[in-house]
Formats: structure tokens, sequence, C-alpha cells
């Protein structure tokens, strides 16, 4: 690997990103709407909860810290700083119960008359005051803002850490482990067997390519352009596909300069950015050096909606299914 790449954190790239997104347009998203939540009474005896969720109240769950969490009553109210965990709580029919969601939550479209909490840094007196039954939060925060959990449990919130996640079966843990504490488990079952059979009705798909494609993923535009490596969805997403990612031999998220790029030949572009850039693929179709490329040569360029592949929620189905369409459409797209 040349000198000049530098590994760097999802996180690193996204607060970069956001940035950018402050200064330029906001996002737009588009994709399945969770379903209809019901909220029950306060005082609901414990066999009417498992009747109508499967999770019987009290228990304890092991969140993503590693610590047990005991949860007197399934929450009435929930708070979520983090988008993807919004995404979740939504798609197991608990948007009724969302009374506060980060700056950067835009999906589904109910998320924008919802009150906004900050995010990797918190509101923390804005949480207060709404004093949710249960907050969702990252182990970002579980490390640089335990003392502000701590005061969120010791005002009587159940604190719930979603771990970070980097492939679909993390994924698919983070909805179970939400779908258990928020009295939804039976959802959550119901939703990971729907994304595992859409993921495996696309493997089955890639089957039936010929001739395998080298795909060179841009996270960010030039002239600090980052890619993904092996160890990101992007990449389990391409192998899903039978498509070979450019920059398979790094790890996680990496930057490359234009040449390094270059060099690597890629018969397909695929950019991210499209939510604060204009006309990426243009932009990419004009760079200078650029044009001796397979993939401008033959304008095999798209961008791609960035939370459909590198948000790790229910949506990340739609991404690959969305990659498959756009690489080999003779496949994906009957």
């Amino acid at each position: 690997m040349m000198a000049s790449k530098a590994k760097i954190s999802l996180f690193s790239i996204l607060l970069a990103v956001l940035l950018a997104v402050l200064v330029g347009c906001g996002v737009t998203e588009e994709g399945n709407e969770g379903k209809e939540s019901t909220n029950e009474p306060a005082d609901k005896s414990e066999e009417t909860q498992e009747e109508t969720s499967g999770d019987s109240f009290p228990m304890t769950v092991e969140d993503g810290s590693g610590e047990q969490v005991e949860i007197e009553a399934e929450p009435e109210t929930i708070v979520s700083v983090q988008a993807s965990n919004t995404e979740i709580a939504f798609a197991l029919g608990q948007g009724e119960k969302m009374i506060g969601v980060s700056d950067y939550c835009n999906y589904p479209a109910e998320t924008e008359d919802i009150e906004k909490v900050g995010g990797q840094e918190m509101n923390v007196e804005k949480i207060l005051s709404l004093m949710p039954d249960m907050v969702l939060v990252t182990t970002f925060h579980h490390e640089n803002h335990a003392a502000v959990l701590e005061q969120f449990e010791e005002a009587g919130i159940d604190v719930v850490v979603v771990d970070d996640a980097n492939s679909f079966d993390a994924v698919y843990d983070n909805i179970q482990l939400v779908g258990k504490a928020t009295g939804s488990s039976d959802e959550a079952t119901a939703l990971i067997e729907d994304m595992e059979t859409r993921l495996a009705d696309v493997k089955e798909k890639a089957q039936q390519v010929e001739e395998k494609k080298k795909v060179w993923v841009e996270v960010a535009p030039a002239p600090d352009i980052f890619t993904t490596g092996s160890g990101t969805f992007m990449h389990e997403m391409l192998e899903a596909i039978n498509a070979e990612n450019a920059a398979k031999e790094e790890e996680g998220w990496v930057k490359f300069t234009e040449e390094e790029a270059v060099n690597l030949d890629p018969e397909v572009i695929i950019t991210t950015y499209g939510y604060y850039v204009d006309n990426p693929e243009n932009q990419v179709l004009e760079r200078e050096g650029w044009s001796e490329v397979p993939a401008v040569e033959d304008e095999q360029v798209f961008d791609v909606d960035n939370d459909t592949v590198t948000r790790p929620g229910p949506r990340l189905i739609d991404g690959v299914e969305r990659l498959g369409e756009l690489i080999y459409p003779e496949v994906f797209s009957e």
C-alpha cells in the first residue's frame, strides 16, 4: 500500500460529511416505512404484554456495551440519538413512542416533526426535560459520555447501548436487541427474516453474473477521496452481487489519491455523496486524467443513496438491491 493512504474511522468520515451538509443542501431518502405501533396503558398486566409483544417484563438484556440492563416495563416513550437506531425502532412499530431523535435523523418522514436532541454531542437538558422511559445510544456515547448516561439512569431512564455494526449479521443482532428492549421481539424476528430472504434472493440472482466487474466506491469526493475496503457494508454488498471491490486489499474506510484510484482501472464507479454534491456523476466523468478509466470511458458512474449503503439499519437491503440494478442491470432489473 502506498504511503499516502491513511485509514480512518467511519465516524470521522461521516463527521466530515455532516459538516459539509450543514454548508450544503439537506438529505433526501426513500425506503420502506415502519409499521404502526400501538401504545398500551402504563398499568397493563404482564400477561397482556406477553400477548401483544411476546416479551415479558420486567426483563434483563445485555446491550452493545456488554452490560446487563434491567428494564422494569415496556417503554412507552423513547429517545434515539442515532439515525440507524431510529430507523430500526420505526421498522419495529415503535414510531409512535418516539419523542426525541438525533439532529441527523431523516427517515422515515415522521422524524421531521419529532424533537431533535443532538447527536454525538447530546442535548442533555432537552433529553432530561422529555424524560423518556428509554434512550437508545451508541458505543460512542458509552465510551465518551459515560457520566451523561449515568445521569440518565439516575433520572430513571433505561439506557440501552446499541453496538456499532459493519455487517448484515451485526445489524440483525442490533435489531434483535432493540426489539427485545422495546417489547417488539416478534416484529424484530419478522424483519430479520425478511432481510435475510431478500439478501438470499440477491445472492441467488448474482450467480447469473458471467463476468465479474471491478467496482470503485467513493464515499467522499476529490481531492480527499475516501473509499471502502474490506470489513464494511459496501464490501459485503459488492460480494453479495458478485462484484469485485477495487479496494478489497484495504481494510475499513481508506483515503486514496486520484492517481492511486485511476491505477485500479475500475469498470464501474459508485458515489455516495449526491445528497450534498450536485451531479456527482458528471464531476467524476469530467475529472482531468480519468478519461481512460474504463468506468469513465463507458459512462458507468452512478450515485446511490448514502444512507442505504452506510447506515446500519433495515434499509441496507434496499442498498444492496440497488447496487445490483446499477452494476448488473441485465441480471437484477428483470
